[in-house]
């Protein structure tokens, strides 16, 4: 993605959304009765991910397609946040998602992979794991009795190891082999978040975040989601996210992957 694309479109979505807020009539004064007034929130969710991408390992090796040569199918994983609200436009806050799938397929061509040589017709298990831990801080720059606009920043760390192994085939066309690939990314993101009550019970919730990073690679994420309070303290909510888009450009000594993880999520959310 090119930086000017990139910085762009996240200027435009902040824009768009300070407009939004200016205009409401609900929101142009304070009013004690906050819809949105909370100390400690805790977001459990479960996400049904669709994970598309590929790993090309440091060195004289393929790049491999998680779908198109390890057949990766969609699959269910969990995520969960927990967001203390310090002050009343200041956030702190810690999120973790696991990302895990394998599978196992049939080559339909040769690759080389951390100087194993797979081949084509043979059983191949391929998994891929990876680990979101993402601490942050949130400033509310508008902060109303109907929702808030706040700018959020947070270092993404990325633990993914991917791996592929070959059953020894008794045709001897395949010896037994395995190969993996890890990659410890660190990725500092910033983007902004909102949360709008349409009733006192219905309200809708979303965010963008990302980073441009030059030779290193990109990363954007994106969550937008529903919410209907069933209690004073806990609300269900349901969405849609692109829980990642990253890009680790491969060099002789660091392993490059492209990532994408998306699907609808469901969720509980409890506030105190």
């Amino acid at each position: 993605m090119p930086m000017g694309n990139f910085g762009k479109s996240f200027a435009f979505l902040t824009l768009t959304l300070i407009v939004v807020f200016a205009l409401i009539p609900n929101l142009h004064a304070e009013d004690s009765d906050d819809l949105d007034a909370y100390k400690i929130r805790f977001d459990a969710g479960w996400y049904f991910s669709n994970p598309s991408g590929n790993v090309h390992a440091a060195g004289d090796n393929d790049i491999v397609d998680f779908q198109k040569d390890l057949g990766f199918n969609t699959y269910s994983t969990i995520t969960g946040k927990v967001d203390w609200k310090f002050t009343r436009k200041n956030h702190l806050y810690f999120t973790v998602t696991p990302f895990d799938t394998s599978h196992t397929t049939v080559l339909d061509r040769t690759i080389v992979f951390r100087g194993q040589t797979f081949y084509v017709g043979s059983e191949t298990h391929g998994s891929l794991n990876s680990l979101l831990l993402a601490p942050g801080y949130q400033y509310d720059i508008i902060r109303r009795r109907r929702g808030h606009l706040g700018i959020a920043v947070q270092m993404d760390l990325f633990n993914t190891t991917a791996k592929i192994s070959a059953v020894a085939q008794a045709n001897n066309q395949q010896a037994g082999a395995s190969a993996s690939a890890s990659l410890l990314a660190p990725i500092p993101v910033a983007g902004p978040d909102f949360r709008f009550y349409f009733t006192k019970r219905i309200s809708l919730a979303g965010n963008v975040m990302g980073m441009y990073l030059f030779g290193y690679g990109n990363f954007i994420s994106t969550a937008d989601s529903l919410g209907i309070n069933l209690t004073k303290h806990i609300a269900a909510r349901a969405g849609y996210q692109l829980g990642s888009h990253l890009l680790v450009k491969e060099t002789n000594d660091r392993t490059g992957i492209r990532l994408t993880q998306k699907g609808p999520l469901v969720g509980v959310e409890v506030s105190f």
